[in-house]
């Protein structure tokens, strides 16, 4: 996902999916479907299963409003490219490696850039580790306690399909199918 693009969330009140898209239209959703009760919701980033706090007070306005707050930038000016979404970092190399990246075309940034693209397209098995660790984050906040839970867990590191669809069976319908479908490229079933 772009730095700057907004975060797509799904949200949760109980074993009950509600709501789901852009963090801003999600949380205008639920506060206005739930109003007070809003507070008892879960929100995951959709693509790693991590929580995301919202500051449900107030009116479903003020909870955008909050959400939309520019962030106050930690430091003014400096280099990179922030519209683009390019952040200026320290790299520590080697003097033989400064004269390479010094060789090659583009220049050190953009070796590094296409070196780093290159190596996440050649690492097959990130995607399914990404996979296995976003659907274990949603599984354990949702499913920790339901029947067949360590059992479809372990199906999950074991790549076991069958396995993981019939552990998953009794879960609440929205829990049990958000977590499939979090799995699906675990078990190469990925759309």
């Amino acid at each position: 996902m772009h730095p700057l693009s907004p975060i797509y969330c799904i949200v949760f009140h109980h074993a009950r999916r509600i709501a789901a898209g852009p963090l801003a239209e999600a949380a205008r959703a639920t506060s206005e479907q739930l109003g007070e009760r809003a507070a008892e919701v879960q929100v995951f980033d959709a693509e790693t299963s991590k929580p995301i706090d919202v500051d449900w007070r107030g009116t479903a306005e003020d909870v955008v409003a909050r959400l939309s707050a520019e962030p106050v930038p930690l430091a003014v000016g400096g280099r990179g490219r922030p519209k683009l979404g390019v952040v200026a970092r320290e790299v520590t190399l080697l003097p033989r490696h400064w004269d390479w990246l010094a060789e090659q075309r583009g220049g050190a940034s953009v070796t590094l850039r296409r070196l780093v693209d290159d190596a996440r397209r050649a690492d097959t098995g990130a995607a399914r580790r990404r996979a296995q660790e976003s659907a274990h984050r949603f599984m354990t906040a949702l499913a920790g306690d339901a029947p067949g839970f360590e059992e479809a867990l372990r199906a999950l590191y074991a790549s076991d399909a069958a396995g993981f669809e019939r552990f998953t069976a009794l879960w609440p319908p929205d829990v049990r199918d958000h977590a499939r479908s979090l799995a699906a490229t675990v078990f190469g079933t990925a759309a």
